[in-house]
């Protein structure tokens, strides 16, 4: 009906992304920074309720947040910014640990998952996709733009990726998910077993069940 149903303020600056959860019970939303007297003052990643209530300050971040998007279970929150980093916030508990994902090297202007929440795709400055697990393992780099990526978003079945960008084309990825969990393990395989990894059990079975490409 077009009938405004409610204003979250709380930004000191302009509002670049936003994302319901797949519950449609929280919103995360990212902004620009504030800056005052040469100095950035604004918390540029935020959570409210669906009722309009802030309920968390993500982090206070020294740059954009140009993009936001959930896992398929609500527990994982990706967002991109413009020091070129990925961050995976896990929301399944009260501590809101992050993880970082590096690799870009310029400003990250678009991420979204997968719509199983397996596969988390991000798009830079640069023209670059880069493709991640869910445990924010690299899995691969895609190139075929000229300039900038602004978008990517997943198709319902998760096996084609769109990518939008400023040299004035969309280029749709024919994506293989299987194999690249695959070739992922079979990178991670020796790390996650090393003793001396600093690894919580859970992490150290990560793949298990994944069968290798060597067989």
């Amino acid at each position: 009906e077009g009938k405004l149903l409610q204003t979250l303020s709380g930004h000191n600056s302009a509002v670049s992304s936003v994302s319901f959860s797949p519950d449609g019970e929280m919103i995360a939303s990212g902004s620009h920074t504030f800056i005052i007297n040469n100095s950035m003052k604004n918390y540029t990643l935020k959570l409210w309720s669906r009722n309009g209530q802030l309920l968390k300050n993500l982090t206070q971040v020294w740059s954009d947040v140009s993009s936001v998007s959930f896992s398929a279970d609500g527990q994982t929150l990706a967002s991109g910014d413009q020091t070129g980093i990925v961050k995976l916030w896990s929301l399944n508990s009260q501590e809101f640990t992050e993880k970082n994902l590096t690799g870009h090297g310029t400003v990250v202007n678009s991420v979204s998952f997968s719509p199983d929440g397996e596969l988390l795709a991000s798009g830079d400055l640069g023209g670059t996709i880069k493709l991640w697990s869910r445990n924010g393992q690299q899995l691969k780099t895609l190139t075929g733009h000229n300039a900038a990526v602004y978008s990517v978003r997943f198709s319902p079945d998760g096996k084609t990726l769109a990518s939008a960008s400023e040299d004035n084309t969309v280029i749709l990825w024919n994506l293989n998910l299987d194999d690249l969990l695959v070739k992922g393990c079979d990178w991670l395989h020796d790390y996650l077993k090393n003793e001396n990894a600093n690894l919580s059990e859970g992490d150290r079975d990560l793949c298990d069940g994944i069968k290798s490409v060597a067989g």
